[in-house]
């Protein structure tokens, strides 16, 4: 387990790397791609940084072409931050020929040894939830140091 881990974090550098962000950026990226456009302050809230360095990520963003801002079409008064569409095409380009990989090996197993998997995997993440509320979050991001 600690092996798929730290491959993760690997992959997730080499990612980053490629896309000419930090670690930071990359994980505001993953949820814009994932979610849509979001408000800053719902992207720092999901992101757990503080408003204000959700803004300056904001801003590495946009100056590399990979997030633009937009007025919010249900509040004039706030924007929304949104990954441009030639940036989630170069993202996804780099993340499926991993996704399509590692869902290969899975088609290596049978039917039933896939079922043992998948819940072998699923009770793990819920052992990590369960460990990181019992843990708890901080209040304010930026006890978390970020």
């Amino acid at each position: 387990m600690r092996d798929l881990l730290d491959v993760s974090d690997d992959f997730a550098a080499a990612l980053a790397h490629r896309l000419e962000v930090n670690l930071t950026d990359l994980d505001a990226m993953q949820h814009l791609i994932m979610a849509g456009p979001l408000s800053p302050s719902a992207l720092a809230k999901r992101v757990g940084l503080s408003t204000a360095a959700m803004t300056t990520a904001i801003d590495r963003l946009e100056a590399v072409g990979h997030v633009r801002r937009r007025a919010n079409p249900d509040d004039r008064r706030s924007v929304l931050v949104e990954a441009r569409p030639e940036s989630r095409q170069r993202a996804m380009g780099l993340l499926m020929p991993m996704i399509g990989a590692v869902d290969a090996v899975l088609d290596d197993f049978d039917e039933r040894d896939q079922q043992v998997i998948t819940r072998y995997l699923s009770r793990v993440v819920e052992t990590y939830r369960g460990h990181s509320a019992r843990l708890g979050t901080p209040d304010a991001p930026e006890a978390a140091g970020r």
